[in-house]
């Protein structure tokens, strides 16, 4: 049984597709669904011939903007490996999900596009990987459009991120140019054919770096261009280093274009040799093995309403140790009972399917009666213990949320409290005034629309939003300051979350230090902890 249940574990990959908007990353997802058999043929999602949507976007919000708006779980076979991939939201408004969704995966495969190098959004998901040192793989893509100059990519991954930069594969030309790619450690060329769209099948030829025929294949400049930049990369290139890769400091970077396919399969490959099985968690009684035989996991996503047949909460749970099993009975750490985990299911988008078991690594979803927070801990071991917390982090954006319609009350209450406590909105009242006025933050505008969309489509609730001038958000860590005798800016206001902790809000940044020399003592901090 043990040996079993190690075998399981041990075959398992975790990971979190991190990307700007249009950087391909829902393609990129397809294109592994598609080589682990889990889908026949990749959808795009602004195929508009076809009219069909990533098999990853499921809420009529996204199908409306053609971005993905909420996170979903893909779990694929491939190659005696069990593969979950965290699918993240790209679009800049939505990165409060992301950055939790990156608590729950083992690695991350960042993907640039080749024409656009690193964007803001890739520098703020990246800030989270680094925080918890987990290990980063960069897929640039797009190679079959035209890309910038390779090393001024590199160089601009290592300047704007602080991370090394070691190429796996390196690519030839981009664009109507775009050749191939030369495998590093295998010494050897695959050429591209533009012939590969949404199928498997495909003309991947391999061609040895000193055969002859190279020329007639690529061309006799790109070949003189492609030997001459091997032996700068050579001799400029970080060396690979896997201990360096684990911890983070160090990311394998790959070529290629999801689109048609080339330097997919190869990416994949490579990485799954290169990541490791689910490692062990860190909680308040030191490190939890993964092969261990008690059950354990975390929350990091409840996601009301997935289905409108049946208005349901669903928490989402990253296993962090032993085994699953339907029915089973835990303890939920944070409510101090005993429950059984009912309807337990895992996510291909909008599909569900009724689990029987599942393995430290996996993600599942279970039904949530409202008793579950993000962060919560549940266990059937003997012994109690907690996961470290999961961060909330700073919104950056702020509105007053007026209701249309008074008599409405309850129904507003309710929604605006189920949509907060899924993590995509924060909300907050004025300080002393309790639910009269409530404050939402976000950390992008678009969760705004979504936040006014879901409460008239779900709770049958229209607001009206009056976005308000701050900026900056500050979580005060010494609970024993008197907020009455608090002195600070005029552009200064004092607000509390749900559970009546005290926050400030700034409209300027320097604000924040003013605040602190006129208050002796006072520890302000940008994260909250659930």
């Amino acid at each position: 049984m043990e040996k079993n249940r190690r075998k399981e574990i041990e075959k398992r990959r975790t990971f979190a597709i991190i990307s700007h908007p249009d950087a391909g990353k829902t393609t990129l997802t397809e294109k592994f669904l598609l080589y682990g058999g889990a889908i026949n043929l990749a959808g795009s999602v602004k195929g508009k011939a076809t009219a069909r949507h990533a098999v990853s976007d499921w809420m009529e919000i996204e199908k409306e903007r053609g971005i993905s708006v909420t996170s979903s779980v893909l779990q694929f076979n491939y190659q005696g490996y069990c593969i979950n991939i965290l699918d993240t939201p790209g679009h800049q408004d939505f990165s409060e999900d992301t950055y939790r969704t990156l608590m729950a995966a083992d690695s991350a495969v960042m993907v640039i596009d080749g024409s656009k190098g690193v964007e803001a959004q890739t520098r703020k998901l990246f800030k989270v990987c680094v925080m918890r040192h987990i290990p980063i793989f960069t897929f640039i893509n797009k190679m079959d459009r035209d890309a910038n100059d390779t090393f001024d990519l590199l160089d601009e991954i290592e300047k704007e991120l602080g991370i090394a930069t070691c190429p796996v594969n390196w690519p030839i030309g981009s664009g109507k140019n775009f050749k191939g790619v030369y495998d590093r450690n295998r010494k050897k060329i695959m050429t591209f054919a533009d012939t590969l769209k949404g199928t498997k099948e495909g003309v991947e030829k391999d061609i040895n770096v000193d055969d002859p025929a190279l020329a007639e294949e690529i061309g006799e400049d790109y070949k003189a261009a492609l030997l001459e930049e091997i032996e700068l990369l050579d001799g400029a290139s970080a060396e690979f280093d896997m201990e360096l890769v684990s911890k983070g400091e160090l990311s394998p970077v790959f070529f290629g274009s999801a689109l048609t396919n080339f330097g997919v399969e190869t990416f994949l490959q490579h990485f799954l040799q290169m990541t490791s099985a689910p490692l062990p968690r860190k909680s308040d009684l030191g490190e939890i093995d993964p092969c261990s035989e008690d059950f354990s996991a975390f929350v990091f996503k409840i996601q009301a309403n997935m289905n409108k047949a049946h208005r349901d909460r669903i928490a989402f749970m990253r296993i962090c140790s032993g085994k699953f099993e339907g029915g089973m009975e835990v303890t939920h750490i944070q409510g101090g009972k005993k429950i059984r985990l009912s309807q337990p299911q895992q996510m291909m988008a909008q599909e569900r399917k009724i689990i029987e078991e599942a393995y430290a690594g996996d993600i599942i979803g279970v039904f949530d009666p409202g008793i579950f927070s993000i962060g919560d801990t549940i266990t059937n071991s003997g012994t109690k213990f907690a996961f470290e917390g999961i961060p909330t982090f700073a919104p950056e954006h702020f509105a007053r949320v007026r209701q249309m319609d008074t008599m409405k009350r309850k129904q507003f209450v309710k929604g605006i409290t189920q949509i907060a406590q899924e993590g995509a909105i924060q909300i907050f009242q004025e300080y002393h005034t309790g639910m009269e006025e409530i404050i939402v933050g976000v950390v992008g505008e678009l969760q705004f629309d979504v936040l006014k969309y879901r409460l008239k489509n779900e709770y049958n609730v229209e607001i009206r939003l009056e976005k308000l001038p701050y900026e900056h958000i500050r979580w005060i860590e010494n609970k024993e300051i008197d907020m009455e005798k608090l002195t600070g800016t005029s552009d200064m206001k004092k607000i509390q979350d749900l559970k009546g902790n005290p926050l400030l809000l700034f409209v300027n940044a320097w604000s924040v230090g003013m605040t602190l020399d006129r208050n002796e003592g006072l520890a302000l901090s940008e994260f909250g902890r659930n």
